[in-house]
């Protein structure tokens, strides 16, 4: 292909793509754009090539920068992205997840070692806690130490990590293979989720690299809820070992259930959700716990707990944070989940000379006043 032809086929393919994930018609963005419907309509068929201010006009009405529509996106093989079938953004998403990990072998051509992926090291057909168990052995921890920095842990083992805001609670997190860059793990980490189920995105998405490398295709969008389910359950165990999870329970035992569950949750940075489920699949509790749990809420509390919610403790003073609807107890903020990798890379491009500060900001996904303040704090 022609490099005029790329250029317009990656133009075609970019608008198409942003303009679906903002859910506008061709009619619409013309409008925004003060451009003709048919002009959009022939660009997008690949009939015609946008002139610079056509291209700047659509940017605009876009809200992307101009590089957004002209700079081709590799399309992605080795993924495991499953979401429900509500989630309309999976073009977009996956897109901004190629360049992300374009970005990352621009500045890290030499892919970090991970010592979870060894050939020596072997996960599959391994039931999920075994293989949890495994996990953290490998990595250094031991069976008793909670994981305190997620994203630093899996990046200081050649796991990169990618967190996005996307507004949706249809979509909670991915993963990538070798093939295409990885093994990654990309997360949600919108306002409006826990910080808590960040964490058991990332190690859920870990699951899925280690338990079910056969499942990594681009093309795939069904869930199997075999898999769902043992990626939550080496979650769970990898977050939780058992070892100090029994320590833990055993030591609250003379507290009341609920009481017991928050203490616990808080200890592991898990949802309380997480710990009723560890108790029911260890045959310390039957199924009736979860109905037990709502019940004995509902009576401290007078309200019935929704899925996205979690339940007020009885004593405020017994936990730090804010209490707050739809959040978690005692919660987690955002400066306990940041990836930190791809900041020290761009930190040292910058310092190298190898790429400009607009640059960094781009892949930083920060405008240039957000990334010359960042800058400007660079200490040794």
């Amino acid at each position: 292909m022609r490099r005029r032809d790329r250029y317009s086929e990656a133009i075609r393919e970019n608008l198409v793509r942003l303009r679906r994930d903002r859910r506008l018609t061709q009619a619409a963005l013309a409008e925004r754009a003060g451009l003709a419907r048919t002009a959009v309509g022939r660009i997008e068929r690949g009939q015609a090539g946008p002139r610079g201010a056509t291209l700047s006009k659509m940017a605009t009405a876009l809200d992307v920068p101009v590089a957004d529509l002209v700079r081709p996106v590799r399309r992605l093989e080795a993924v495991r992205f499953r979401s429900r079938k509500r989630f309309r953004g999976r073009a977009a998403l996956l897109a901004r997840v190629s360049r992300w990990l374009d970005d990352y072998r621009f500045l890290e051509p030499e892919r970090p070692p991970c010592p979870l992926l060894e050939p020596s090291v072997r996960f599959s057909g391994a039931a999920p806690e075994q293989a949890a168990v495994k996990a953290r052995r490998v990595i250094g921890l031991d069976d008793r130490s909670p994981v305190r920095d997620i994203c630093g842990l899996l990046e200081n083992n050649g796991i990169r990590v990618l967190v996005l805001h996307r507004q949706s609670d249809d979509f909670f997190g991915l993963s990538i293979g070798a093939a295409d860059g990885g093994p990654a793990v990309v997360v949600n980490a919108w306002a409006r989720i826990a910080v808590e189920r960040w964490i058991f995105s990332a190690a859920h998405e870990l699951g899925h690299v280690l338990l079910h490398p056969g499942d990594f295709v681009g093309a795939a969008t069904d869930e199997s809820r075999r898999s769902e389910r043992e990626a939550d359950r080496f979650a769970s165990a990898f977050l939780m070992p058992e070892a100090a999870f029994t320590v833990a329970w055993n030591q609250t035992c003379g507290h009341d259930l609920i009481t017991r569950v928050l203490k616990v949750k808080r200890l592991f940075r898990v949802s309380y959700r997480t710990v009723l489920h560890r108790l029911v699949a260890t045959n310390r509790a039957s199924d009736k716990l979860w109905v037990h749990f709502q019940v004995e809420v509902r009576a401290r509390t007078g309200k019935t707990l929704r899925k996205s919610d979690e339940p007020l403790p009885l004593q405020q003073s017994a936990f730090a944070g804010n209490w707050r609807r739809s959040r978690e107890p005692a919660r987690l903020e955002h400066h306990d989940f940041i990836e930190d990798r791809m900041a020290r890379l761009v930190r040292t491009a910058v310092e190298k000379n190898r790429i400009t500060m607009s640059r960094a900001a781009e892949i930083l996904d920060l405008d240039l006043t957000q990334m010359l303040a960042r800058s400007r704090t660079w200490t040794n």
